[in-house]
This record gives structure tokens, C-alpha cells and sequence, in this order.
């Protein structure tokens, strides 16, 4: 909640924003995430809290976005509740698995790289779309 309020008070100055002469967010940024929150809507707020580094800044967007912060709060708790639910149901009968428990590492490694997998492939296509576009 409090980064979607430094988002929303902030607003677009954070644009303006240099460290040693250097943009400190990019305005492309804020474009990818508009076109995300236009193609996806609220349940943008849902899917970002299964995503590690998105669901840090999908509240700020949204506050930069002026989405109303009684919707944001609803869409907000709801991924919340999901991603608690879904991690402790995970947990719970993974833990139940002879392997999983033996191989702990490896298993919290594979769940890592999951979770990254969609900026992979999201960076991956940025890059081989500028290069064949």
C-alpha cells in the first residue's frame, strides 16, 4: 500500500528523476506497464503477486496510473490471499513428497527459476523483436 501511495503522490516526476545523469526509471517502463494493466486489467494486480520483482512494482504503476485505491486494495488482498493459499497448499503436499524433502535445495532452486521464467521469456522476446523488427 505504500508503494502504490509513493506512486500515486509521486505521479510522473519520478520520470524526471537522475542518478549521475541517468534516467532512474525509463518511461518505456511505464508504458509496458499501462499496456499491461490495459490488456490484462485488475487481474494484473492478481498475477503480479506470483511474480517476484513485478509485484514490487505493479502497485507503484497503478498508483502512477491513478487506479482507484478502493479497486487496487480489493484486486491487492485477493492476489494476496491466493498467493498465500496457493504457497502454503504447495508447501504442504510438496512437503509430503520423499523427494522433495531429500532434495530441498534443488527443489527451492526449480521454484526460483520458475517464478523467473516469464521475465526470461518477456526480456527474450524484447530482445529478438528489436533485432528482426
Amino acid at each position: 500500500n505504500v508503494n502504490y501511495w509513493l506512486g500515486r503522490k509521486l505521479g510522473l516526476s519520478v520520470f524526471e528523476w537522475k542518478i549521475k545523469g541517468r534516467q532512474l526509471v525509463k518511461e518505456s517502463y511505464l508504458q509496458k506497464t499501462e499496456q499491461f494493466f490495459e490488456k490484462r486489467g485488475v487481474a494484473a494486480i492478481i498475477m503480479a503477486r506470483f511474480v517476484p520483482i513485478v509485484r514490487t512494482f505493479t502497485p507503484f504503476a497503478a498508483g502512477i496510473g491513478k487506479m482507484k485505491y478502493r479497486t487496487f486494495l480489493i484486486y491487492d488482498i485477493i492476489g494476496g490471499v491466493l498467493w498465500i493459499t496457493s504457497m502454503t497448499l504447495a508447501g504442504y503436499f510438496l512437503g509430503e513428497i520423499e523427494w522433495v524433502r531429500e532434495n530441498n535445495e534443488k527443489v527451492v532452486l526449480l521454484i526460483i527459476f520458475v517464478s523467473l521464467l516469464p521475465m526470461l521469456i518477456s526480456f527474450l522476446k524484447s530482445k529478438f523483436s528489436k533485432k528482426n523488427g
